[in-house]
């Protein structure tokens, strides 16, 4: 991603490939009006975020300690919401309007909204680098069998894009 044109120009830098890939992460970012994500993903990039993060829309980090918003760059404010994953989402529907909100992650975060039931479409990005530990994006999320329905795949040299709609 980070080698892509669009993500390039979203850190206000220039070149970048322009591919299938590069066509995904534009449209992703364009039909995203907010995003929630876990707080562990925000201190991980808090510190490695330029002054003019990527998102360009309102972030609501779950967190059990409240903080005042932190005001970026390009439209960016992380607003910290500490009542629970319910709250969060209402915020970031409010803050999105018609367009998506992308719940960003960790993993543990991706959990807790799909097993509230909270998510209708995923996608995963599918890179063919084995870690070898981490946690499962699905472990313990769904209790009771749901069944998810193909939107698309495409297939790049680097990743596979996957989309599923929760039916």
């Amino acid at each position: 991603m980070f080698g892509l044109a669009a993500f390039r120009e979203r850190l206000g830098m220039a070149g970048g490939e322009t591919n299938s890939d590069d066509t995904i992460v534009r449209e992703v970012f364009a039909r995203a009006g907010a995003y929630v994500m876990g707080k562990r993903m925000f201190e991980e990039g808090e510190v490695r975020w330029p002054d003019n993060p990527p998102f360009r829309a309102p972030v609501y980090v779950l967190t059990h300690h409240r903080r005042d918003p932190w005001v970026r760059a390009g439209g960016t404010t992380f607003y910290f919401v500490s009542d629970g994953i319910e709250s969060a989402l209402e915020h970031a529907r409010q803050a999105a309007g018609r367009l998506d909100v992308r719940i960003s992650g960790g993993a543990d975060t991706i959990r807790q909204y799909v097993g509230a039931g909270l998510v209708d479409e995923i996608a995963i990005h599918l890179a063919p680098l084995l870690l070898g530990s981490g946690r499962g994006l699905f472990d313990g999320a769904i209790e009771s069998p749901r069944t998810i329905e193909p939107v698309a795949a495409v297939h790049s040299r680097h990743v596979t894009h996957l989309t599923y709609w929760f039916a």
